[in-house]
C-alpha cells in the first residue's frame, strides 16, 4: 500500500483499486456468477436474505475455487488489515445484482449496523465491480468520513434513503475493487438502465466479532477438507471463539430485516 492508499482509507473511508481483478479473473467471476444464478433460480441468496429489486447469491466460498482464490489476494488482505488490524476473518462472500429499471435503492447504512468500539473499527467490505459502476446503474453512494461518527444513519437522519449533501458515488469500470470501511454510511442506488448491475461483496470482520454468515456451518465438509491453511485461518474454521460468537442463527445486516 502507498501513503495515498492509507490516507484514502483513513480519511475518506474507502479506496478505489481500478483494474484490480485483471481480465482473466473478471471473466471467470462473471462466468461463475451467471452459472449460479441459472442453477439456483428463485432460491438464489436464500442462505442469507433475498432483497426486493435485485438478485443475490450467498455462501460463495462453498461454490467455486475462483471465489476462494479471489479473497486471498495479498493486496486486498493488506488493505483490509489496515482498516481492521492484523486479526480479521471473512464474514461473508455474496453477490448483489441490481435489477434493470429498478427504483429500489438501499438506505444509507453501516454493515451489520456496526458502530466502532473501544478497539476501533471492526467491519470492512470489498466491492468487486463485475459490471461498470455508473451514475445511472446503481453505483454505491458513501458519505466520506462518516466511519468516525459512531452513529448509525437510521438514528441520525430523518430519511436514510434521501440524498446526503456530502455523499459521493463510487464509480469505475468493471474489474475495479473498492475497499470500504463498512462503518461508513453507504448504500446502493437505483438502477435506471436496461441492464443489471452486478457486484461481489467480500465482507470482513475483526476476529473478536461474529461473522455475518457462519462459514463453518455453511461450507460443505468436503469443501472444508480441501481448503489450504491460509483459507482455514481466513474463514475462522478452527477458531473456538468464532464458533461461540457466530453459531447463532441470525441475519446480520445493516438494513435488511
Amino acid at each position: 500500500m502507498t501513503d495515498a492508499d492509507r490516507h484514502s482509507l483513513d480519511e475518506d473511508g474507502y479506496l478505489v483499486l481500478e483494474g484490480f481483478m485483471g481480465l482473466d479473473l473478471l471473466a471467470a467471476l462473471r462466468r461463475r456468477v451467471v452459472e449460479l444464478f441459472a442453477e439456483e433460480g428463485g432460491r438464489a441468496g436464500a442462505e442469507f436474505k433475498q432483497e426486493p429489486g435485485c438478485r443475490r447469491l450467498a455462501n460463495l466460498v462453498d461454490k467455486g475455487d475462483v471465489f476462494r482464490q479471489a479473497i486471498l489476494r495479498p493486496r486486498l488482505l493488506e488493505c483490509v488489515g489496515h482498516v481492521l488490524g492484523p486479526e480479521f476473518k471473512l464474514s461473508s462472500l455474496n453477490v448483489r445484482s441490481v435489477d434493470p429499471h429498478s427504483d429500489d435503492a438501499q438506505p444509507l447504512h453501516a454493515d451489520m449496523a456496526a458502530i466502532a468500539d473501544e478497539r476501533g473499527h471492526w467491519v470492512c467490505n470489498a466491492v468487486w465491480m463485475l459490471d461498470d459502476f455508473t451514475r445511472d446503474n446503481g453505483a454505491i453512494r458513501v458519505v466520506p468520513g462518516s466511519h468516525y461518527w459512531r452513529r448509525l444513519p437510521q438514528d441520525a437522519l430523518i430519511d436514510p434513503k434521501a440524498p446526503h449533501p456530502d455523499e459521493r458515488l463510487l464509480m469505475g469500470p468493471a474489474g475495479t475493487v473498492v475497499v470500504m470501511n463498512a462503518h461508513a454510511w453507504h448504500g446502493g442506488t437505483a438502477n435506471r438502465t436496461a441492464a443489471p448491475r452486478t457486484a461481489m461483496h467480500s465482507f470482513f470482520a475483526r476476529s473478536d466479532k461474529p461473522q455475518q454468515q457462519y462459514q463453518k456451518q455453511l461450507l460443505r465438509p468436503e469443501v472444508q477438507r480441501e481448503l489450504p491453511p491460509e483459507l482455514r485461518r481466513l474463514l475462522a474454521l478452527d477458531d473456538p471463539l468464532n464458533d461461540k460468537i457466530s453459531a447463532e442463527v441470525a441475519v446480520r445486516s445493516g438494513f435488511l430485516k
